[in-house]
């Protein structure tokens, strides 16, 4: 699995719950972070770099736990991939159309991912009503360790202040469950949050088991991690999301930009 950073911790956490006997590699391109401002283009480029790291490690699937990659990079991604391949998006769509019967949906995400539209035009077509809302200081908040505190709060009321009646909110980036308890203050106990993380765990462990590729055995998997930035600086942010433990090495971004698989070509 991969993510521009630390954030797809989160639903590496839910996964590694779900599927404890599995093992999991996780790419966090970290050297390249933030994906949310960056062109469109430019992320499927690194997606395609990633993956093609990933399979040569032997993967029997990826999932892709960055919200901005998920936009971005998929359904043509898993097209090209030869293994099972999955998003963030669609299960966290789907989760909200379950929990919000009255089809008012709001989805906060990273600039880039609400530009995108991903969220806002599948909900839509299944008749909901969207309000999106960018919160680029959330990674920030989150990554400095203050996201239940004064601060937080008041960076959440000002996204939030102007926002219509809702049902339902999906916690569109994975560093945002994080904030789940300022959020679920602010909005109120009758709107739902929505974490992709638990989402996406279901739906990878159902694919699996459909697919006869769940892991043989009782014993705990294992987690490896790939970082292209600086790894301390990984561990340390990684410890306040509650990531795994495992072991981790460094790969530069001129490794990975020698990728070229499936005969896609990453642009920078």
């Amino acid at each position: 699995m991969f993510d521009s950073g630390v954030g797809g911790l989160t639903v590496l956490k839910e996964l590694k719950a779900t599927l404890p006997n599995e093992s999991f590699v996780y790419l966090g391109d970290t050297a390249r972070l933030p994906y949310g401002p960056k062109p469109a283009e430019m992320v499927r480029g690194f997606a395609t770099e990633i993956s093609a790291t990933l399979l040569e490690r032997g993967v029997k699937a990826v999932v892709v736990a960055c919200n901005t990659a998920s936009a971005a990079a998929l359904p043509e991604l898993a097209d090209a991939l030869p293994v099972p391949t999955w998003g963030v998006v669609e299960p966290g769509v789907a989760a909200a159309l379950h929990a919000a019967p009255g089809g008012r949906i709001g989805v906060l995400g990273t600039v880039g991912t609400v530009r995108s539209r991903v969220y806002q035009s599948k909900l839509e077509r299944a008749g909901a009503t969207t309000w999106a809302q960018a919160c680029p200081l959330f990674v920030p908040i989150v990554e400095e360790g203050v996201s239940d505190t004064a601060i937080a709060r008041l960076v959440a009321d000002h996204y939030l202040k102007d926002r219509p009646a809702l049902d339902a909110v999906i916690l569109g980036c994975t560093h945002y469950p994080a904030l789940k308890s300022v959020l679920a203050d602010i909005l109120g106990p009758h709107v739902t949050l929505v974490d992709s993380a638990v989402s996406v765990a279901s739906v990878v462990r159902r694919d699996l088991a459909r697919l006869e590729l769940l892991a043989a055995g009782s014993g705990p998997g294992n987690v490896h991690y790939i970082v292209t930035g600086d790894i301390p600086t990984f561990m340390h942010v990684g410890q306040l999301l509650g990531g795994p433990k495992g072991t981790y090495e460094h790969l530069s971004v001129g490794e990975l930009a020698a990728k070229r698989p499936f005969g896609v070509e990453a642009r920078h």
